[in-house]
């Protein structure tokens, strides 16, 4: 069991956070007033939107899998009687939207970039409505036969990917309340699995003993793992590594699950081991006993991914530059893609400063955002892509991020906005990463997966695919192969440049258009 004690000497740590603490409770207070009850005329006023036909469903989908009984969240959200004195902040965090903060916690902006992603728990414009018009509305409970059936839930807990085919469990781990934070490795655990599997996805959660009902603040201080650096590894005989070790998702605090994508399982080895070396645990500021649980989901037995992940870097994490007392600052980072690549996830990570990262694919003449994210250091979020979205590129595509920085007593993250803040690993220094999966894909493969998106998503020459810059050439400049030419080409290529037979209509209809157009 790794044990962390609280020193004989504490640091003046506690004082450097005085002032950002008193700004979050002064923003809590000024959000808990905004929840106070509800005057009797606004009670009595006419409203369609009850609780049980509107606001419970909403609920149930997108925030009673954190707060419900047995929760990780600071209050249930299930009943009438539970949901009514925090109207005002439901109201006051979900309008949040992608701002830290918000709940619940999904920072995709919805205004600029692809908005299909997988396990996206954000409200929609008419949902953020009903829950405005139900807490300014006098709150009306509405008839109980309008509730949708309640949901069940069991000790196992909640795994947001679905169940897991594989659970390993890590050792006990204790940290005592007020002890300071610990880096370092943790004894390996065998996974027991005695065959090889390539693995769909995999979820990490913390267990331990903390009395959630009277934890407060953050997610923080519900957790004593900040994060884990691992990998799984196959042991020799005499205890050393056989030397191939198969990387895994950084799991950080509060992590939503990691998804790979459907022709890039990741394989984890028959007889393997979970190993890491790299842990960061800090207190809870009570004496807590907790491990980890890391959830497989398998694909079927025989299965054979198509896609290799695709290995480079994008971001800064070296020469970090961070003025004191000023917003709006800007990080840059780049990557050029030496193969056809598709991007499977984004995953911004930042520290206390982040307030947003954007995510630019340069092509040619064209720069064209794929996805801008809020960034909120208490919850961190890796945002996967749909299918038919994940941004298709060719060999030559940049890829681009830009970090928003506030390094303000605005930023209640940040302990003491005076300081300049350079690179480093704690959270009042810096990284700039967009740890995102991609994968690499042959010339081949890429003329396929643009091929089938352009079909299933029966596009024209008039449409438009962010993140697919070529997936329309052959609509836009169609040609008709010859035989002869179908002699040099593979079937791949040649099923890229060829037209369906509804293409044609589509690219006809659409030159009529135009040829109307030109003539008015």
């Amino acid at each position: 069991m790794r044990i962390l004690k609280t020193p004989s000497l504490h640091s003046t740590h506690q004082s450097s956070q005085a002032v950002p603490v008193l700004r979050w409770a002064t923003g809590l207070i000024v959000a808990i007033g905004m929840a106070m009850p509800l005057s009797a005329a606004a009670q009595s006023s006419g409203t369609d939107v009850t609780f049980h036909k509107d606001i419970e469903p909403i609920l149930q989908r997108a925030c009673q899998t954190c707060h419900r009984p047995g929760g990780v969240a600071p209050m249930s959200l299930v009943s009438y009687d539970e949901v009514v004195p925090w109207a005002g902040l439901v109201e006051y965090r979900t309008h949040l939207r992608d701002r830290a903060g918000a709940m619940p916690p999904w920072y995709a902006e919805k205004d600029v970039g692809i908005q299909d992603y997988k396990q996206d728990p954000s409200l929609s414009d008419a949902e953020l409505a009903k829950i405005s018009s139900w807490a300014r509305g006098g709150v009306p409970r509405g008839n109980a036969a309008d509730a949708p059936t309640p949901l069940v839930w069991d000790d196992s807990g909640v795994w947001a990917a679905g169940p897991p085919d594989l659970i390993i469990r890590t050792e006990d781990i204790f940290v005592e309340g007020g002890a300071p934070d610990w880096w370092g490795d943790i004894p390996s655990v065998p996974t027991g699995l005695t065959q090889d599997r390539y693995v769909k996805s995999v979820e990490i959660r913390e267990v331990n003993d903390r009395d959630m009902s009277a934890a407060g603040g953050t997610v923080g201080g519900r957790n004593i793992v900040h994060h884990m650096i691992w990998s799984t590894q196959v042991f020799n005989e005499d205890g050393t590594s056989d030397g191939v070790q198969v990387s895994w998702p950084v799991h950080e605090i509060a992590r939503n699950p990691d998804i790979f994508d459907e022709d890039a399982g990741r394989l984890l080895r028959a007889n393997s081991y979970l190993v890491s070396n790299s842990v960061h645990l800090h207190s809870t500021g009570v004496d807590t006993t907790g491990h980890l649980e890391i959830g497989f989901r398998f694909h079927p037995e025989g299965y054979e991914p198509k896609y290799r992940p695709a290995i480079f870097g994008l971001g800064n994490g070296v020469d970090i530059s961070i003025t004191g007392n000023k917003d709006r600052q800007e990080l840059h980072a780049y990557a050029v893609m030496t193969t056809p690549t598709k991007v499977v996830t984004f995953e911004p990570h930042l520290h206390a400063p982040g307030e947003r990262m954007c995510l630019e694919a340069i092509w040619g003449y064209t720069i064209e955002t794929l996805a801008c994210v809020g960034y909120d250091h208490n919850w961190v979020r890796g945002y996967t892509f749909g299918n038919d979205s994940a941004p298709l590129l060719p060999t030559g595509t940049v890829l681009h991020i830009v970090g928003y920085m506030n390094n303000t007593a605005t930023n209640p993250n940040v302990p003491d906005s005076r300081n300049w803040q350079g690179s480093g690993n704690r959270s009042v220094t810096n990284m700039f990463i967009d740890l995102g999966m991609r994968v690499t894909m042959t010339e081949d493969q890429f003329l396929q997966e643009m091929a089938d998106r352009r079909r299933k998503l029966a596009l024209g020459p008039n449409d438009h695919v962010i993140g697919c810059p070529l997936c329309l050439a052959p609509l836009v400049a169609p040609v008709e192969l010859t035989d002869e030419e179908k002699k040099n080409m593979t079937e791949a290529q040649i099923n890229y440049l060829s037209l369906t037979d509804e293409e044609k209509q589509k690219l006809g209809r659409s030159r009529v258009m135009i040829s109307q157009t030109e003539g008015e």
